[in-house]
């Protein structure tokens, strides 16, 4: 199988934790509105729930997004949740700006997580993703990161683990500058 360097690839042939980034063609701010953030927080939860990816982390922003979560027994179905969320989004957001057809999202990127520290790490890196971008002032504060959700359910004494985990030397797409909303 001939692996283009321009595309990443996707083994997706064990169920597990799965970390997942994915960008606006172009890296577009396409949504840049509490409107639009807000619409695509539901449709990330819905399809998620949809497909039996179980959640432990997202935060979502004007030109992209990630999340960690647990697969259900067919990790393969990631396609299948991302490419309908894709579509949903797009066509929304097509229609509101008026250009049917034009590409809205460009590839997600996804690690199966193995190793507990590689978890804790990512689920740090997702609630830290506003703070990190000047999103927010603290973790919690961005409402389209599941950071207050999870200091709100969680043990006290696992938040403060996964907050003790080091992000600075992770790299999903740091070149991916979102902006804040418009509204």
């Amino acid at each position: 199988m001939k692996q283009w360097p321009h595309a990443p690839v996707h083994i997706l042939d064990e169920a597990g934790t799965y970390f997942v980034t994915a960008a606006t063609y172009g890296k577009e701010h396409r949504f840049a509105s509490s409107a639009r953030l807000d619409r695509l927080q539901e449709l990330l939860l819905t399809f998620a729930a949809s497909y039996g990816w179980l959640l432990q982390a997202w935060a979502i922003f004007s030109n992209h997004y990630h999340f960690v979560a647990m697969s259900p027994d067919h990790a393969e179905s990631l396609r299948g949740f991302l490419r309908d969320l894709h579509s949903a989004s797009g066509r929304e957001i097509n229609r509101l700006d008026g250009t049917v057809g034009r590409q809205v999202w460009y590839q997600f990127w996804d690690k199966r997580l193995t190793f507990q520290r590689s978890y804790l790490t990512r689920l740090n890196y997702v609630h830290q993703n506003a703070v990190h971008h000047r999103m927010a002032a603290v973790v919690g504060d961005y409402r389209w990161c599941s950071a207050a959700w999870f200091q709100a359910t969680a043990s006290p004494a696992f938040v403060k683990t996964v907050a003790s985990f080091k992000t600075d030397r992770l790299s999903a797409a740091e070149d991916l500058a979102p902006i804040p909303p418009e509204d």
